[in-house]
């Protein structure tokens, strides 16, 4: 049963952690003014500014930040400075228990894949899959639909993803309630094998990924059907594939490689959701009640906080 961190407030304080690789300092400071703007005071973990080879900081200071947020009872929520690479390396060592707890605001992508799984699937929070500080809040770029996302965090709001969002494309036809579960495809398949591998019994298969070949995604894909996630999955979104093309011919097209696996599908399959390494970058919660349907090419989602 999904656990749902409490709304925000304006006013409150929420924690910045960088639990993957070291953040760009000057943009996850360029960040502060949007917070300003939502009403939110911020407070940075005491190592996110850490640098150690390709790691904001050692494992020991990274889970340390973790910790002490989720423990500090003056944070609302905790958002993650960046991606990258690293969250895998600790998820063994986390205190589930103080998570199940303490039950925040959890907001973060891209390699924070391992951690929204690792969290739904070992205390039941609810998280949010959202842009980052430093990867995207703190960019000139920054798109102002991103921004509104992040109103779903001050009071409960359904979700609904259709055509007048972004354009849809139907892979395969169907209708589908279930929970959102995935992230980053090449993070969920790193985790297969692990105690964090993904459940998709039931669940709404959401996938991105960003700089991946055709035959990449291919073999990830594959990995994903020989280890049961796509038959378990009862619908699939599809979200942004950034740079998804092939460096050599001959290649197989992006959508080719989509085709392949999810035409066939007894199940909905959408594609087309601007959610992932893109602006804009609608955010969503993961672990709520959700409806996938190829007939209105439409995604409903339940909110997130309560």
């Amino acid at each position: 049963m999904a656990m749902l961190p409490n709304a925000l407030k304006r006013g409150d304080t929420i924690g910045v952690i960088a639990p993957s690789s070291p953040p760009n300092v000057k943009n996850m400071q360029q960040a502060i003014l949007f917070f300003d703007q939502l009403g939110l005071q911020i407070k940075f973990g005491k190592h996110v500014e850490k640098v150690h080879g390709y790691l904001a900081g050692t494992d020991d200071e990274r889970l340390e930040d973790l910790h002490e947020m989720f423990a500090d009872e003056s944070i609302s929520g905790i958002f993650c400075a960046g991606g990258g690479y690293g969250t895998g390396r600790i998820a063994d060592r986390i205190d589930y228990d103080l998570i199940r707890k303490n039950p925040k605001v959890f907001w973060g992508y891209s390699d924070i894949t391992y951690l929204h799984t690792a969290f739904r699937q070992k205390t039941g929070l609810t998280t949010f899959h959202g842009p980052m500080l430093a990867s995207d809040i703190g960019k000139d770029n920054f798109h102002h639909a991103s921004r509104e996302a992040f109103d779903q965090l001050f009071e409960p709001q359904t979700i609904v993803y259709d055509q007048d969002v972004t354009a849809l494309e139907v892979l395969a036809e169907g209708e589908a309630s279930g929970e959102i579960v995935g992230g980053n495809l090449s993070l969920l398949v790193n985790s297969l094998g692990s105690p964090y591998e993904l459940d998709t019994k039931g669940k709404l298969l959401f996938i991105e990924d960003i700089d991946e070949e055709p035959y990449r995604i291919d073999s990830f894909l594959s990995q994903l059907k020989n280890a049961g996630k796509l038959e378990d999955a009862s619908g699939v979104i599809v979200g942004d594939f950034n740079n998804a093309v092939a460096k050599k011919e001959p290649s197989l097209s992006f959508q080719q490689v989509l085709d392949d696996y999810f035409s066939n599908l007894n199940k909905p399959v959408i594609s087309g959701f601007k959610i992932g390494h893109c602006q804009p970058h609608y955010a969503i919660p993961f672990g709520t009640k959700s409806t996938l349907s190829s007939e209105n090419k439409q995604l409903t989602i339940n909110p997130g906080v309560k």
